[in-house]
């Protein structure tokens, strides 16, 4: 059972900055030499990909939802006129 729902996006952005994180610590343990402006396409890459994700998996749940919705067009539950209207 799922406790909550998957979502790529967040995890493609938890990557993304655990991917910076490791390359200045790597620089800052002098292990290799980082330039300061390759935070940049690193950072924008990752979020575009994260975004496109999300769109991706909107539209999946979207998607089934509509369907889900659409197959449930019978009649209602309680239809034996048991229950009072007002």
């Amino acid at each position: 059972m799922l406790l909550h729902e998957f979502r790529p996006g967040r995890l493609l952005v938890g990557l993304t900055a655990l991917a910076l994180a490791a390359v200045y610590a790597g620089d800052a343990a002098d292990a290799w030499t980082t330039p300061w402006y390759a935070v940049i396409p690193v950072l924008c890459g990752g979020l575009g990909t994260a975004a496109l994700a999300t769109w991706v998996a909107y539209r999946i749940r979207r998607r089934s939802a509509r369907s889900r919705s659409s197959e449930s067009t019978g009649a209602p539950a309680s239809s034996s006129g048991s229950q009072d209207i007002r």
